[in-house]
């Protein structure tokens, strides 16, 4: 399971930054702890989690009861359990650490940040299937790190009819994953020789009304 961090903190501003109509219906897929599915109850949504892991989920269903907010939790692979469902908010914090050995799809706890070769092994997915799910107005807001191409993230999501951009940045000292794959990553040009930290951006893509 996904404990919160720097990516979850960012996307949680970006989140409170966003309006949010009482009642409006919340997707947070791969919801890990179910930290921001609760930031989305608290302020009325009514929220749909999602998570592929079983501990994540039951860790999520606990966290819901203890904070005495009504979020249903979902266990199943992104969208999967949601189909033909629509909603006025997605929120995504997908794995987009780009992981040596992609050839084998990641097992156990590195479900949650390896994602393949170039990092976008879910990217890519979301940025297919999230459009679909969207109401007209409905925002999807995402957080990835610039390693695994913001910029294609955003032209993905334009190319499905979504106004699309990066609406914040910041920059973190690598983490315990990143610092095991520095040498990896510069071989691959993904970092220069002195980059000692990691930038992560929120995408905001809105369906037109």
């Amino acid at each position: 399971m996904y404990a919160p961090q720097e990516d979850t903190a960012l996307l949680s501003a970006a989140l409170a930054d966003e309006p949010l109509a009482p009642g409006a219906a919340v997707l947070d897929v791969g919801t890990g702890s179910g930290a921001l599915a609760l930031a989305a109850a608290r302020r009325g949504g009514r929220v749909t989690a999602v998570d592929v892991s079983r501990r994540a989920v039951c860790a999520a269903r606990l966290n819901a009861l203890r904070a005495g907010l009504p979020v249903r939790v979902l266990r199943g692979n992104l969208f999967e359990p949601v189909r033909g469902r629509s909603f006025d908010l997605v929120l995504a914090n997908p794995p987009y650490v780009p992981a040596p050995g992609a050839h084998r799809p990641p097992r156990g706890a590195a479900r949650a940040w390896d994602a393949g070769g170039d990092g976008r092994l879910v990217l890519d997915r979301i940025c297919h299937e999230a459009p679909g799910m969207l109401r007209p107005g409905g925002v999807l807001l995402l957080v990835q790190s610039a390693l695994s191409d913001p910029g294609r993230t955003v032209e993905c999501l334009r190319s499905a009819g979504l106004k699309a951009a990066v609406t914040q940045r910041q920059r973190i000292a690598f983490g315990p994953v990143l610092r095991t794959r520095v040498e990896w990553l510069r071989e691959r040009g993904l970092l220069s020789p002195d980059e000692s930290e990691e930038e992560l951006v929120v995408i905001r893509a809105e369906q037109p009304v």
